[in-house]
């Protein structure tokens, strides 16, 4: 099976129904981050296939859950620890109207890949920031996420300046991380622990939904 086939396949699965160009922008982005990889080592994942379900798809599957949370409404989001831009590209190019994403890294090269994807790709709702979070000043976002950047209780802590009132923490993780919970600050509450089903991938994923308490 094709590429262009096995992404469709999963886009079917995760029931997001992608116009024609969401769907090449996303086959492009594969073709730069495979491209891009062999000179800046974005990711550890060589082959094309492997890179579609592991990283793409991957991320896509928490796609539905965020915009079930944002109500559709248009809304900032920051991606920490982009690296190559996972999860922020890939939703930056799924949800064009409704989401505007800036993805911070603190590798120059990561920030300076994904502000190419963003030219090429013509992503006008992308913003590479090339900073450590603790230091970005900005705005305060509604929703902060990160894949696979650091532990919950380092996550929360780098990033709460950064969090608007009544925003929400979105850490997208492997299996339950029963003890990264536990070792959450007393003033931080987890108030669901989602399951994911990534198409193609027999592996455990969940987001962990966090919120100051109070």
């Amino acid at each position: 099976m094709n590429l262009s086939d096995t992404l469709d396949q999963g886009l079917q699965a995760l029931n997001l129904p992608l116009a024609a160009t969401g769907r090449q922008q996303l086959l492009d982005y594969l073709a730069l981050l495979a491209k891009w990889n062999k000179v800046y080592n974005l990711t550890a994942v060589r082959e094309p296939e492997s890179m579609l379900r592991l990283h793409l798809l991957d991320s896509l599957a928490a796609l539905r859950p965020l915009l079930r949370h944002t109500q559709g409404q248009p809304t900032r989001i920051l991606d920490v620890g982009s690296g190559g831009g996972l999860p922020g590209v890939a939703w930056a190019i799924a949800a064009p109207d409704s989401l505007r994403i800036s993805c911070v890294d603190t590798v120059a090269k990561k920030a300076r890949f994904i502000a190419q994807v963003g030219a090429e790709l013509g992503l006008k709702n992308l913003i590479a920031e090339h900073a450590r979070v603790e230091a970005l000043d900005r705005p305060p976002f509604p929703v902060i996420t990160s894949r696979a950047f650091a532990s919950l209780a380092d996550f929360v802590l780098l990033t709460r300046s950064l969090l608007a009132p009544g925003g929400v923490w979105m850490a997208l993780k492997g299996q339950h991380p029963a003890d990264e919970i536990a070792a959450l600050p007393a003033d931080v509450e987890v108030f669901h622990v989602e399951q994911l089903q990534v198409p193609g991938l027999d592996a455990q994923r969940c987001i962990v939904w966090m919120r100051p308490r109070g």
